[in-house]
C-alpha cells in the first residue's frame, strides 16, 4: 500500500514538474517573440492600408473612431480607411474600406470570410472589386441584370455574397460621409 501511495505522489510530482517546465518554455518563447509579432502585425496593417491608398504619405488614427485611419497626403486627409463587418452566405465578412472625404469608394480589402470557394470568394477579385471605385452610397446596390450601369453587378451564383460585400462597403461610405459631412 505504501509503495502505491509513493507511486501516485511520484507521478503527480513528475506531472507538476513537466507543467512547470512547459510553462516556463512557453512564457520564454512568448517573451522573445511577442515584440517581433507586434511589429510584423503593424507592418502588415501599414502595407494593407498603403495598398488601399497608394499615394498617402502616412496613416493617422482617427480620434473617437476605433480602427479608423486617415490617409494623409501633404498634411491633409485624402481618404479614410474604415473597418466594416457584414454577414454573407458563409458567415461573417470583415472588410477594410478606403473612402474619400467626399464619400466615394477608393478600394476595399476583404480581411476575413467563409464564402463558397469559386463563388462568393470571388468578391476579392478585380472583376468584382473594380466596380466599386468612385461610387457613392447612392450607387452601392446590387443588380442581377445589367440595369443601371452605375450599380454593382452581382457575381454569378453568389448574389448573397455580392450583396453582403456591397452592404459592408456602403456602411463604411455612409459612416465616412456622416463623419466628414460629405466634404
Amino acid at each position: 500500500m505504501a509503495a502505491k501511495e509513493h507511486s501516485i505522489f511520484r507521478i503527480a510530482s513528475n506531472l507538476a514538474m513537466a507543467c512547470l517546465v512547459s510553462g516556463l518554455v512557453i512564457g520564454s518563447v512568448y517573451y522573445v517573440t511577442a515584440p517581433v509579432a507586434a511589429q510584423k502585425a503593424e507592418m502588415m496593417k501599414q502595407d494593407s492600408m498603403k495598398a488601399l491608398v497608394q499615394d498617402a504619405d502616412s496613416f493617422q488614427p482617427v480620434d473617437g473612431h476605433e480602427g479608423w485611419f486617415a490617409a494623409m497626403k501633404g498634411g491633409k486627409a485624402e481618404a479614410y480607411i474604415v473597418p466594416s463587418e457584414t454577414k454573407g452566405y458563409g458567415g461573417r465578412i470583415r472588410l477594410l474600406v478606403a473612402v474619400t472625404a467626399d464619400g466615394r469608394v477608393m478600394d476595399f480589402n476583404i480581411l476575413e470570410h467563409n464564402e463558397t470557394p469559386g463563388l462568393g470568394d470571388n468578391a476579392q477579385k478585380p472583376a468584382f472589386r473594380g466596380q466599386f471605385a468612385g461610387k457613392t452610397a447612392d450607387h452601392l446596390k446590387v443588380v442581377k441584370d445589367r440595369g443601371d450601369a452605375e450599380d454593382i453587378q452581382a457575381m454569378t451564383g453568389a448574389t448573397i455574397s455580392s450583396r453582403a460585400v456591397t452592404r459592408g462597403v456602403k456602411q463604411a461610405v455612409e459612416a465616412v460621409t456622416a463623419f466628414t459631412g460629405g466634404k
